[in-house]
């Protein structure tokens, strides 16, 4: 393990942790076994990284016994009070803010912006150069391809029974949304959801129905208004 470009006070490294060159760390981080951070990684105070999840007794999750260790890209700066579950795989460049939390599971690509307060589930994946705007929700179980943006306090949903029902359990199913998709601040996305490449939602829509590929949808529920303007294209930026 290389010696911290610095470290602050209370800290505590488990004796497995892989740490790259010219890291920097903060007060009171914890970083659990068998840790890996790439190179010039920049953690701030407060910080948790490879937590193990904890199970409600009542939990409908299976079982997994301990996970495999969290693993951090090169370029990587960890924001104040984040938390990053076992098993997260967090590529070069990301960005990780203030008291956002990436659970157990999850993939996150190069580049990506993960907002203050952002929650990313379990057993989600997130593409490269995504934006996950302040306080947004990604419901377990989802899918975000690349240049996917979410605007501020954004909800994905997975659970169409509301916790009610067994049948719920085989069910769950998080929303998907592919290369280019955009989604406007309070914007609430249904279990299932699909938002196909460069699909885009107003703010404050409720979205019931697949977004088709290059269009505006908005309202509640969501319905077809117009076409994204050429120029908004992915292929076009």
């Amino acid at each position: 393990m290389n010696i911290p470009k610095s470290i602050g006070q209370n800290v505590v490294i488990d004796e497995t942790v892989q740490l790259g060159e010219n890291v920097t760390i903060g007060n009171n981080v914890i970083l659990y076994a068998g840790v890996s951070i790439g190179n010039d990684v920049v953690i701030q105070d407060n910080v948790v990284i490879g937590k193990q999840p904890a199970r409600a007794k009542n939990s409908i999750l299976p079982e997994t016994g301990t996970l495999p260790p969290t693993v951090i890209g090169s370029g990587c700066t960890i924001g104040t009070s984040a938390v990053i579950y076992a098993n997260a795989q967090i590529s070069d460049n990301v960005f990780i803010a203030d008291m956002a939390t990436i659970r157990e599971r999850v993939s996150i690509g190069d580049g990506t912006i993960v907002g203050r307060g952002v929650a990313v589930e379990n057993d989600c994946k997130v593409g490269i150069r995504c934006k996950l705007e302040t306080n947004c929700y990604i419901t377990a179980y989802s899918e975000l391809g690349n240049f996917v943006f979410m605007a501020p306090c954004v909800v994905t949903t997975n659970d169409n029974y509301m916790a009610r029902s067994k049948e719920r359990y085989s069910k769950f199913k998080g929303v998907t949304i592919k290369d280019g998709g955009r989604v406007g601040a309070n914007t609430t996305i249904m279990p299932g959801i699909v938002i196909e490449e460069d699909g885009t939602v107003g703010a404050g829509s409720v979205v019931t129905k697949n977004v088709e590929s290059g269009k505006l949808y908005i309202g509640v529920p969501a319905k077809v208004y117009k076409d994204v303007p050429e120029d908004q294209l992915l292929k076009n930026q």
